[in-house]
């Protein structure tokens, strides 16, 4: 037996025509779809990019004790406990936060690791002279990634020079090679089609429009202030890259029918949150509410063993099952700190495993779904007080915690799930001033886009229920309950 993940980062599923979108070139995800289960319901859990990996390898929200960082050593990861039970791991990927120092953790975690180098702002090629940039619309934030961005494009002009090229074509040097050779675990992950939205001229070809404006394939994570043709082009330059994405996720489906892989190999395609494109007046993602376009994200699966395809699931499912379902298929024991599910019985016939799911960020709004409702329970404090960060390993993405942020840090009382080891609780000040939306409510099915939210107490209540007693089984700080404005014991 043999599992192949493809994961992509920032994947929009209202993007793909198989979810119903009428104007992109997805023809692969499409044939995808007549080989596999397409989830409808899949919710993210811990935002961003670490915090959703870390959820691939825990099975376990994190987002409720710290916000982006590595692997902690109470952590059970779902690769080492494979490779520790026999199964030959790989990581093939050009997600560049994996060597940085809040992703540090991750890769080692595997038998093998092969990093592709030049996506977004990766400290890759060396210049000291500050590169040509050209004007772009509204200008960016993060200025040393956009100067590192356009010294990395200088090296990446050919198609077969792109980072997503590279990786999967390594990643199908592995298949190749060890395609006879049971029990092996592929996890080839590529950064796209996160921004910016760099991609070869062929596939934006598949979007022909006028735009005589300034360069832009790189939106703030901020509101929209840009016009409408801007907003329209980006829109098409993501798209472009999506339409990359497919191109070579159809050569992995050709090597799963030339290799016969379809017999003994479990197929997951997958990514670990959306996008924002000007919907809801916002661009990206983290500064606004988790509304469907990052939260409800798509999930394909194959499983050899039920050989069931072409068919839809209804059933709420979340990153946090990936890892038991990779654990059961393996036959490896799933630890009991895992709070997801092993898919087997929802693939083989829609079988739930939850009734509500717990998704959202640090220090924001904490999201739940029953798959019908989305409620976004906003802090009641301005301050968004009380709120602490809970690690033994204190690193930002790209730093370490300071020596000022770890003056007033103490040692709590273990987890449920920390090995009986007591963590650093380190206070935090959230970016994300989410108490500025408020607390809302959607009925998705009668409100897909999310437009209008309802006042009806009687379903707020019942999701209040059920965002209480998960984040009770997720043995959540009690201070959340307190920021959050919420009986502990309501439940």
């Amino acid at each position: 037996m043999k599992a192949i993940m493809v994961m992509f980062d920032s994947l929009n599923r209202h993007m793909l025509p198989v979810y119903g979108c009428d104007w992109t070139h997805a023809p692969n995800f499409q044939r995808l779809a007549e080989k596999a289960i397409v989830f409808n319901r899949c919710f993210i859990g811990s935002m961003p990019c670490m915090p959703a990996r870390r959820e691939l390898h825990t099975g376990r929200y994190n987002f409720l004790h710290r916000s982006w960082g590595p692997l902690e050593p109470f952590d059970d990861s779902m690769p080492e406990l494979l490779k520790k039970a026999g199964v030959y791991t790989h990581l093939v990927t050009d997600h560049q936060h994996y060597w940085e120092d809040g992703g540090c953790t991750y890769h080692t975690r595997y038998n093998s690791f092969e990093l592709i180098r030049g996506q977004e702002g990766d400290p890759w090629k060396g210049e000291v002279r500050d590169p040509e940039v050209p004007e772009s619309v509204g200008g960016h934030a993060m200025g040393r990634l956009v100067r590192q961005d356009w010294i990395n494009r200088k090296y990446i002009r050919k198609e077969e020079e792109f980072p997503q090229a590279q990786t999967f074509a390594k990643g199908m040097e592995f298949i190749r090679k060890n395609h006879r050779e049971d029990r092996w675990f592929l996890q080839l992950e590529t950064f796209d089609p996160h921004e910016p939205f760099y991609s070869p001229q062929a596939y934006k070809d598949l979007y022909p429009h006028k735009y005589s404006g300034k360069h832009f394939d790189w939106p703030p994570y901020a509101p929209v202030t840009q016009s409408r043709e801007e907003v329209e082009h980006v829109r098409y330059e993501y798209a472009a890259l999506l339409s990359m994405c497919d191109a070579y996720l159809g050569k992995i489906l050709d090597l799963m029918d030339e290799l016969r892989l379809w017999d003994d190999t479990l197929l997951i395609v997958n990514t670990d949150h959306g996008f924002l494109l000007g919907e809801h007046g916002w661009w990206a993602k983290c500064v606004q509410p988790f509304y469907n376009e990052v939260a409800r994200t798509p999930l394909f699966i194959w499983d050899p063993r039920s050989r069931k395809k072409g068919e839809r699931r209804d059933s709420l499912v979340q990153t946090i099952d990936l890892a038991p379902t990779l654990l059961d298929f393996f036959g490896v024991p799933i630890p009991k700190d895992m709070q997801g599910k092993p898919l087997a019985d929802t693939i083989d016939s829609d079988r739930p495993v939850r009734e509500a799911a717990l998704f959202g960020i640090h220090g924001g709004h904490v999201n739940c779904t029953d798959g019908r409702y989305v409620y976004m329970r906003a802090p009641v404090h301005p301050d968004n007080q009380p709120l602490y960060e809970y690690t033994l390993m204190p690193t930002h993405m790209r730093s370490m915690f300071s020596t000022e942020e770890l003056r007033e840090m103490e040692l709590a009382e273990p987890f449920s799930f920390t090995k009986q080891l007591r963590l650093l609780k380190i206070p935090s000040r959230s970016p994300y001033d989410h108490h500025r939306f408020g607390t809302m409510l959607f009925d998705i099915e009668a409100d897909p886009a999310q437009t209008t939210p309802l006042d009806d107490p009687q379903a707020e209540a019942a999701m209040i229920r059920h965002m209480v007693r998960l984040m009770k089984e997720s043995d959540a700080p009690v201070e959340q309950y307190v920021r959050l404005g919420l009986n502990r014991d309501a439940v």
